[in-house]
């Protein structure tokens, strides 16, 4: 099955030049869009499997934009395609719910398998950008928190738990049903049970959440 790809970019030439080349190699260009409030309200309506997005994107950021879909389009998983390769936009990108981070100096090929990558839940990045994100989630992990008054961990099952580790491991749901010997569909039911007790939106934030509580290597 073909993914079906947007691809988010506020410069004409170049956004229609990736679509083009995706289109050439056998992905589903679905939809492009020039800015950030088109991004979300496109992504919304036609639910791509992957969105390729700039960050600089005007008066709202890409972003902003990530954030956005994760609320309106869940299922969509971003991967970033930017030309800053500056920590503080990984990490603002990452938290805001992208699962991946590509420089636009990555060649057509590394594209590809990213897009293929993201599509199957996977978390890909630039190298030496896994790393910056990985140190951080553990700074978090590893900051003191207040005793008192903070909200109760919801209750995961053991199966739920296990999932979330995996999930945790860049394992896909494919991947995760081989290991556990389960079926796909049951995969998927559980990571979608996770992400509305803990109230999150998408795997790159579950993958957060796992390394603050200690569950992922």
């Amino acid at each position: 099955m073909s993914i079906r790809v947007m691809v988010v970019d506020d410069h004409p030439i170049w956004r229609e030049g990736v679509a083009r080349d995706l289109a050439e190699r056998g992905l589903d260009v679905v939809a492009t869009a020039p800015d950030a409030p088109a991004a979300v309200r496109i992504a919304t309506a036609v639910r791509p499997d992957v969105i390729l997005m700039d960050l600089n994107l005007g008066v709202t950021s890409g972003v902003d934009a990530i954030a956005a879909i994760g609320q309106q389009s869940p299922d969509s998983r971003v991967l970033v395609l930017s030309a800053s390769g500056e920590h503080a936009d990984v990490l603002e990108a990452v938290k805001a719910g992208a699962l991946g981070y590509l420089v636009k100096s990555a060649g057509v090929d590394e594209l590809l398998e990213a897009i293929r990558r993201t599509a199957d839940g996977v978390a890909v990045f630039t190298p030496g950008l896994a790393g910056l994100v990985l140190g951080e989630y553990r700074r978090l992990a590893d900051a003191p928190r207040p005793a008192d008054g903070a909200p109760a961990v919801p209750a995961l099952t053991d199966r739920e738990t296990e999932v979330l580790r995996l999930v945790a491991k860049g394992m896909t749901a494919k991947q995760i049903a081989a290991k556990l010997v389960v079926s796909h569909r049951t995969v998927e039911s559980h990571v979608q049970n996770t992400l509305r007790k803990l109230q999150l939106h998408n795997r790159s934030q579950l993958v957060r959440y796992a390394i603050e509580q200690g569950l992922a290597d």
